[in-house]
């Protein structure tokens, strides 16, 4: 037929009934092919008759669509001597084929396929697009720009535990500290792939000052992020002890921390009056008040050796007697003959009690104090 339409909702052609021939009176109409009607499309024709002649012999069609719609067939058709036109066409609506779906994320169409549709793109939480957000429908029938990607742009979530503040404990200069895992979370598919630690584990002694702790997480690509926290460990102090006069001090852990215990001992010759432990308390402040390292007092005026001893016993002093061989009247013993590193003594805490002479005419005494003639003997 010479005239043709088109479905809207298709692509598909269809041909018209053939009209029935027109009783054509020549003279007054001189109308020689059917009408052109083309849908969804317009004919401008040029006549050799005139501008109002569209269908006279030899007439010349140009064909056009209407936006949205590509012709289908000659762009121009002339009005044969057989009645019909040169040729055939049509206007098929203008489709882009249908996009392909975005792995992770998705796309709305505010036309579906037509031309100038307009198609917007999100990724899913998590994902950042990379590409073009927007594609439209040309009328070459093909999307604007290229087809985007959804990618884990975004660091993994890291908390990581409150810093902290910790107390040593009793006699150490370090404190115990544990604390749990920081909690981690991937925004886009949930899988952490893995969570490093920089510094002592959970459950270790950390000395005194302060400590970073720090972890860092790592998503399935590599997307990195990390968290730190502190702790800092306090050593309570009591004041520094001084040492008495004539005496020295021996302490336990560092001295002065909390718990540490000092013992108030005397050189020789000396012997303490007062407290002889002190302790480092958690207030900061030591028990017990400083002792004093009195001149000691020996009685040498005793009826037995026994009587003697019992003092040097109840002193807790080591006694050592001196007693050289008689023929060498001028011996005196040296302290500093007795061997500290080999026999483990601390001089200070040894008496020496010397017995020099030959009888009747011998000598005892410890230091300046003399010892009767009785008690020599039982002595040596």
């Amino acid at each position: 037929g010479s005239g043709y339409y088109l479905e809207s909702h298709t692509n598909e052609v269809y041909a018209e009934e053939p009209p029935p021939e027109p009783a054509l009176d020549y003279r007054r109409v001189p109308q020689w092919c059917a009408t052109l009607n083309i849908h969804r499309g317009e004919a401008t024709c040029y006549s050799p008759r005139g501008s109002s002649y569209r269908s006279s012999l030899g007439t010349r069609c140009e064909l056009s669509c209407t936006r949205g719609y590509r012709l289908v067939g000659p762009s121009a058709v002339q009005c044969l001597p057989n009645r019909h036109w040169s040729g055939m066409a049509y206007c098929r609506q203008i489709r882009c084929h249908v996009l392909p779906a975005v792995l992770r994320g998705s796309y709305v169409c505010s036309a579906g396929v037509q031309m100038d549709s307009r198609c917007d793109y999100t990724c899913l939480p998590g994902y950042q697009l990379e590409g073009e957000r927007s594609r439209i429908c040309m009328e070459d029938g093909r999307w604007s720009g290229s087809e985007p990607v959804c990618v884990d742009l975004e660091p993994p979530k890291i908390r990581c535990p409150d810093s902290r503040e910790r107390i040593a404990e009793p006699g150490k200069l370090t404190a115990t500290v544990y604390w749990d895992p920081p909690r981690v979370r991937d925004s886009a598919d949930g899988v952490i792939k893995r969570v490093m630690l920089r510094g002592p584990e959970p459950g270790s002694e950390f000395p005194e000052g302060e400590h970073v702790i720090r972890y860092t997480a790592h998503d399935q690509a590599y997307n990195r992020a990390s968290c730190k926290f502190r702790i800092r460990v306090h050593v309570r102090r009591c004041p520094v002890l001084k040492p008495p006069q004539n005496g020295y001090i021996s302490c336990t852990s560092d001295g002065n921390n909390y718990g540490a215990t000092c013992e108030y001992l005397c050189d020789g010759g000396f012997e303490r009056q007062g407290t002889s432990l002190r302790v480092c308390q958690s207030t900061q402040q030591w028990t017990g008040s400083q002792p004093l390292c009195a001149p000691m007092q020996i009685n040498t005026d005793v009826s037995s050796a026994a009587s003697l001893l019992d003092q040097f016993h109840e002193k807790r002093r080591l006694l050592v007697i001196s007693a050289p061989d008689p023929s060498n009247r001028y011996y005196k013993m040296q302290i500093s003959m007795l061997q500290q590193a080999a026999c483990g003594l601390d001089l200070r805490h040894v008496t020496t009690v010397e017995l020099v002479g030959q009888p009747p005419h011998e000598v005892g005494r410890i230091r300046e104090h003399r010892l009767a003639l009785g008690i020599i003997e039982e002595l040596r």
